[in-house]
């Protein structure tokens, strides 16, 4: 029988990351303790440094990146012209019911 992988969360990888990190426990009892190997380690370390920059960049702050914000306001755009559309159709439907005597 094949042993099922374990998925840690994000907020697991980086408690495991610290240990080593901060508490300067080896890598190897880190491994053994959560059951992980190795390279998985590493892998999430590597990702953690290359990555980690981006939360220090110019534009990321409390309200999100720029380009989040430019989602939501894309977002909201298009649901508005989608309320428009709506309200147009029903106002065109009631118009032909009136017309057209429909119930």
């Amino acid at each position: 029988m094949t042993k099922q992988r374990k998925r840690y969360t994000p907020q697991q990888k980086m408690e495991i990351l610290r240990e080593h990190l901060k508490n300067k426990v080896p890598i190897s009892e880190v491994c053994e303790k959560y059951g992980i190997h190795p390279n998985v380690f590493y892998k999430w370390e590597k990702r953690l440094f290359e990555e980690g920059a981006e939360l220090f960049s110019a534009g990321h702050g409390k309200n999100g990146t720029e380009k989040e914000v430019a989602q939501v306001k894309k977002h909201r755009d298009k649901i508005q012209k989608k309320d428009e559309v709506i309200r147009w159709l029903t106002e065109e439907n009631i118009k032909l019911k009136k017309t057209f005597g429909g119930d």
